[in-house]
């Protein structure tokens, strides 16, 4: 029997790093909550297959990894770092060709063997910095 932990790990490999993005049904409630919504996200899980899209074009070699996981009862804590490269428009910023590497770390509540809601903590600010939206300290 897959551990909340597998299910994590799976939904990353398979949706993520492989960009099966119509398997987030398998992963998620069709009513999922998503308690941080990403700029412009739409609610349930059509929101979080739009955002998905966005981030796969804007970084299509973007790998997924996770790094650490601590479960408790029907949660799952996941720290996690990717990298990839930024080939498109992302958050209105034209691609820069510029290679990335981002940490940070969700929260996904599992209900009947599929999550219900989530909550992700990435750093957006280290990214925009490397991007080069935002200048380095001391520049």
């Amino acid at each position: 029997m897959k551990t909340h932990c597998d299910i994590v790990r799976q939904f990353i490999e398979q949706v993520i790093n492989r960009g099966e993005i119509d398997a987030v049904d398998q992963f998620f409630w069709e009513n999922m909550v998503e308690q941080v919504p990403f700029p412009g996200q739409g609610p349930g899980i059509e929101g979080l297959k739009g955002v998905l899209r966005g981030l796969k074009a804007a970084f299509p070699d973007m790998h997924w990894t996770i790094e650490e996981q601590i479960a408790e009862g029907d949660k799952v804590l996941s720290r996690f770092e990717w990298t990839g490269t930024h080939s498109g428009l992302f958050l209105g910023v034209p691609a820069t060709r510029r290679p990335v590497k981002v940490w940070g770390m969700v929260i996904d509540r599992f209900e009947s063997g599929r999550i219900r809601d989530t909550r992700i903590i990435m750093d957006t600010l280290g990214l925009m910095v490397q991007l080069g939206v935002i200048p380095k300290p001391n520049e």
